[in-house]
């Protein structure tokens, strides 16, 4: 276990440290095998399947095939390395966007907020905020 970060405190932040590249190691080379026909082709034929040659955690597995980035993310994986399955399922940065979103929204709402100037800040400083405002208030 490593020392705590100042980022350890910033809520949806996935800092790629050592830490986070051990954990992902084995999600993200399966994301890199992506980068060969042959290896999409046989993830597009039996994703489980193509999964299991990989030495990843159930819950990776479990997180890719329900295509759940934001967990993906937490369990190590790397965005640009993650990427690659939303390419492999034809998505967008912005269709990927919507879906990691903490309140649902459409491609269309995300471009929209992303124009206007993206996430308020509020509430996304620290993860100790909303805890601070409810006990001031």
């Amino acid at each position: 276990m490593r020392e705590p970060r100042d980022y350890d405190d910033i809520p949806g932040t996935y800092v790629m440290d050592g830490e986070h590249n051990r954990k992902g190691y084995h999600l993200n080379m399966f994301c890199m095998s992506l980068n060969q026909q042959e290896n999409r082709d046989q993830f597009r034929r039996d994703e489980a399947a193509y999964l299991e040659s990989f030495a990843m955690t159930d819950a990776q597995r479990t997180a890719v095939l329900a295509r759940n980035w934001l967990e993906m993310l937490r369990l190590g994986g790397n965005i640009y390395y993650t990427f690659k399955i939303a390419i492999f399922d034809g998505l967008t940065m912005q269709d990927v966007g919507a879906k990691m979103s903490a309140t649902p929204m459409t491609v269309d709402e995300f471009k929209q907020m992303m124009l206007q100037g993206g996430r308020s800040i509020e509430g996304n400083r620290y993860k100790n905020e909303a805890v601070e405002e409810k006990v001031d208030g």
